[in-house]
């Protein structure tokens, strides 16, 4: 198989499926890409790799990959399948391929370095061919990802709730960081104490569903709570606490009083 991109993904993914025994080139499209893929001891793809190879990821920012599917398509074999990487493109975004197999293969994992471990996260699937989603369940089980299938026409708002439960989770800590600031803590010992607080909520969550893991005042019906927090806080902090708040009370809204409810509402505006 030949992985397109020695980026924090493509890497990731090379290195992975190279650990499980697949035979893994690589296409680097740069002199620091190249240097990066000795560094990780990926082989770069010949000639004769690209034409043999049974399917080909194309783990390249989601404005390449139309131009470089084009590009790569006649160097590779007739029935070797073309796989973007991109989670918000549909299989159009490969271009024209005619009788070639086309798919998707997303991994639902904040890769931030390509020595990060995949195994244990979703990855979306998609495909036309029946043999092409089998191929890549099987890529899928070798790299110990759970595989799902987003439909074509969903592929934005999937794409959109993939990046609220990763980057949208920094951006996050990144405005309790600052909360804490105001409280007269460094960001460095901040997000040091947070970092195990989102863990336990991440672990309540797993172990109890959404709702059932909520804490807070919020889910305790404590309207004063809430007006305090929302006084202490720096202006753009209480931007991102107030509709993360809003949205607390749609979860806890069933196990509150209607006269809590109307209070955190009443807290809540503005």
């Amino acid at each position: 198989m030949v992985v397109v991109g020695v980026g924090r993904l493509g890497g990731a993914l090379a290195r992975t499926l190279q650990a499980a025994g697949w035979s893994v080139h690589v296409v680097a499209r740069s002199a620091e890409a190249r240097a990066r893929a000795r560094r990780l001891r990926l082989p770069s793809a010949s000639a004769e790799a690209l034409r043999s190879a049974s399917v080909c990821l194309l783990c390249v920012p989601d404005g390449s990959v139309t131009e470089v599917a084009q590009a790569l398509a006649p160097q590779l074999g007739p029935r070797a399948a073309l796989v973007h990487c991109a989670g918000a493109l549909t299989l159009d975004a490969l271009g024209p391929q005619g009788a070639r197999p086309v798919g998707s293969f997303h991994p639902l994992c904040a890769v931030s370095d390509a020595r990060d471990s995949l195994a244990g996260h979703a990855v979306a699937l998609a495909s036309r061919s029946p043999a092409v989603l089998r191929l890549l369940r099987r890529l899928a089980r070798a790299a110990e990802l759970r595989p799902i299938e987003v439909p074509e026409r969903g592929r934005a708002a999937y794409h959109a709730g993939a990046v609220l439960s990763a980057g949208g989770v920094v951006s996050l800590a990144s405005a309790a960081v600052e909360a804490l600031g105001a409280a007269g803590l460094e960001p460095g010992a901040a997000l040091a104490a947070l970092l195990p607080l989102m863990r336990s909520a991440l672990r309540g969550m797993e172990a109890r569903g959404l709702a059932g893991g909520l804490t807070g005042p919020v889910r305790r019906g404590d309207a004063g709570v809430v007006a305090a927090h929302l006084a202490a806080l720096p202006a753009s902090v209480a931007e991102v606490y107030r509709p993360l708040s809003r949205r607390a009370l749609v979860l806890a809204g069933p196990q509150l009083s209607p006269a809590a409810r109307a209070a955190l509402s009443a807290a809540l505006e503005g």
